[in-house]
């Protein structure tokens, strides 16, 4: 398995933050938007920064509240779309999270949420990427990765698939079935637990997610349904939390790639099995 870590669970700049996660071991990285639109420097810098560590820029993220707006402002958010494509050509990465609207105003249409992602889907294709569908915890009208799903499965592109998100399933007290997705269709895992707390579900996600098997979510038993499913594809960290943000980056980082360690090292007997 590849091991991967998004660029928001360290502090400092974006070398800075590659040059640590490097070092731990990784080989993969997903790219905070917010971290690049922060960096003084040009986007072809950072993708050679990364492949000059050994770093393969697996996912861009996040692009928001895309789908179920009304047509005017569904033309600006292909134009979004658009320029968000050419920054991916030029960091060199396929891959580009889409999380599930959570504005008041968009159209509770599934109708009409499918249509858009068709027509984003549409855009991905044209600029040879591929883009992710989430399901936020939060989300206004998509929030559990079923729903995502039955979108991605309507829209029927090969440009379109689901990111599965440990936290987003396993925080609304889902458990993954994994039944009547097909494994292609899964373009992305990301991996975060975190202590039970009576928080809504937005909170506890930005302050409090930690690595895997330093929290009281199942991420274990979520990691081994998508081992058995045939998923091979990288673990990557998403972990927002705000302790993380005030401690050195190579000591987060070092955590994360030993937290994944730990994690293959619970599942080999099954990578072994079902390779």
């Amino acid at each position: 398995m590849q091991r991967s870590i998004a660029t928001v669970c360290l502090a400092g700049t974006l070398p800075e933050k590659l040059h640590a996660i490097a070092r731990a071991g990784f080989s993969g990285v997903e790219i905070f938007e917010p971290d690049l639109q922060a960096w003084q420097g040009s986007t072809r810098d950072i993708a050679k920064l990364a492949s000059s560590l050994g770093l393969q820029i697996l996912l861009y993220q996040p692009f928001r509240n895309f789908e179920g707006v009304p047509d005017a402002q569904l033309a600006e958010n292909l134009e979004r779309a658009r320029r968000t494509f050419e920054t991916m050509n030029q960091l060199g990465c396929e891959k580009l999270l889409l999380c599930s609207n959570v504005d008041e105003q968009c159209d509770a249409s599934r109708d009409k949420q499918i249509s858009d992602l068709g027509k984003i889907a549409e855009l991905a294709r044209q600029h040879g990427v591929k883009v992710g569908y989430e399901a936020l915890a939060w989300g206004r009208h998509v929030n559990r990765y079923q729903q995502s799903w039955d979108r991605v499965k309507a829209v029927n592109s090969a440009s379109l698939g689901i990111v599965l998100d440990s936290f987003h399933v396993l925080a609304l007290g889902d458990e993954l079935n994994l039944t009547n997705i097909p494994l292609e269709k899964i373009f992305f895992v990301q991996l975060a637990d975190a202590p039970r707390k009576d928080l809504e579900v937005l909170e506890w996600s930005l302050h409090y997610r930690c690595v895997p098997g330093m929290g009281d979510l199942p991420v274990l038993e979520f990691a081994r349904t998508l081992v058995d499913k045939g998923y091979r594809g990288p673990w990557s960290l998403e972990i927002f939390n705000d302790e993380y943000q005030l401690a050195e980056p190579g000591r987060i980082a070092e955590a994360g790639f030993e937290s994944l360690r730990w994690l293959e090292e619970n599942l080999s007997e099954r990578l072994v099995k079902f390779a």
